[in-house]
């Protein structure tokens, strides 16, 4: 995913003129990537929120309540209220938790079935939180249509997930199994379709913005840190390595390819700018934050080994 998301960019720019043309195919191609991702979690996952409520309830108040007021308050001081670019900001912090942050809590030894358990919680409630993270925020001050905006994530975020885990139960887990081969690919050749196709709808903006990105990116970079960041400091008090782990990838990782469908399809294609950005910034931040934990655990193995030593 490092290097295919990047490409796939590079690609949505290049062919433009040729893909823009299939752009209202990207909601069913995102739908296919929720079914696939909510095939692998059924009820037993779930049932992780009546066990651990709090850890979940925190890290969905980090993700969607602390973080959209920090991304406001940053780009509000840097580029102004009025600026498409705080919306993009906004909108990146309160999209429903990336599915990729999976694979990364599981290379870094947090709680895979917790983790399955958030996106698949999030996504169900995405329309409610986009929806008031949006009028909270912005109120009167932009006009989009939030009824649209939840009835589509019904259609192609919650829909998909509430089949997905009904069929993961009718099957008992089995036909994410059988399905595995042929599903993992389709998901992940749909999901860079849906990167691909959104670079295309933004790349007519792109030469627009060559004086923006001096400040855009490192502001884009910074949230993205903050992001990790703020999932780890709010997991500390739980003192519990695998909850840090989990927590700081939920915080740190978003649905990126929803954030452009909703960027591009309710507000303008400058709004889509700094959501696209965090595509290329997010990976590669989950791998430094990858590095720190190990670097972490490592510090603290060898604290209990010198401990028992004595």
């Amino acid at each position: 995913m490092f290097l295919i998301i990047p490409g796939s960019l590079v690609l949505g720019f290049l062919f433009s003129e040729f893909l823009i043309r299939f752009i209202d195919a990207v909601p069913y191609l995102f739908a296919v990537v929720t079914l696939t991702m909510a095939l692998g979690c059924g009820i037993r996952q779930l049932q992780l929120v009546v066990r651990r409520p709090l850890p979940m309830l925190w890290t969905l108040v980090i993700a969607h309540l602390v973080l959209p007021l920090v991304a406001f308050a940053l780009g509000t001081a840097v580029f102004g209220s009025d600026s498409p670019y705080v919306i993009g900001l906004v909108l990146f912090t309160i999209i429903p938790l990336g599915v990729s942050s999976v694979i990364w809590v599981g290379l870094s030894g947090g709680s895979i079935p917790l983790m399955l358990s958030l996106v698949v919680v999030d996504s169900a409630l995405s329309p409610l939180v986009v929806s008031s993270g949006i009028h909270m925020l912005f109120g009167t001050g932009i006009t989009v249509d939030t009824t649209h905006i939840m009835v589509d994530l019904l259609i192609i975020v919650v829909l998909p997930t509430i089949v997905g885990v009904i069929l993961h139960e009718i099957s008992k887990g089995k036909l994410n199994e059988v399905v595995k081969p042929v599903g993992g690919p389709i998901s992940k050749l749909c999901f860079t379709a849906v990167v691909a196709l959104n670079a295309a709808a933004i790349a007519p903006y792109v030469a627009q913005l060559q004086g923006d990105m001096l400040k855009l990116v490192p502001v884009v970079v910074v949230l993205v840190g903050l992001c990790y960041a703020a999932g780890f400091a709010g997991a500390v008090p739980f003192r519990d390595r695998e909850l840090l782990t989990t927590v700081s990838y939920a915080t740190g990782m978003r649905n990126i390819s929803l954030g452009i469908v909703l960027a591009l399809g309710y507000f303008s294609p400058l709004t889509a700018v700094p959501v696209v950005l965090s595509i290329l910034i997010q990976q590669p931040v989950a791998t430094l934050h990858h590095y720190i934990l190990q670097k972490i655990n490592i510090s603290k193995s060898g604290e209990i080994g010198r401990g028992q030593v004595r």
